[in-house]
């Protein structure tokens, strides 16, 4: 399953996921953001099952936002799941 995904309440833009028949996250690519913070969180969920990624990185805050971009790709993924 491949999905684009439009963020809410973030820096990045657009967030490309593939998730593989099994559940684990095969490609995750962040437009726009920090580079440095995106890059790593497409590098250590790379492989991950999507659940566990999803428990891990829900309810993440960026400061005084009310969400991330981690918490956005959580919001990504559970999409790609439903």
């Amino acid at each position: 399953m491949q999905l684009a995904y439009n963020p809410r309440g973030t820096c990045s833009t657009k967030i490309e996921i593939a998730v593989v028949e099994d559940g684990k996250i095969e490609h995750v690519e962040f437009s726009g953001g920090c580079p440095g913070n995106l890059v790593a969180i497409s590098k250590l969920v790379k492989g991950m099952d999507a659940k566990e990624a999803v428990e891990k990185l829900e309810g993440i805050r960026c400061g005084v936002k009310k969400t991330s971009c981690a918490d956005q790709l959580a919001q990504a993924l559970k999409q790609a799941l439903s």
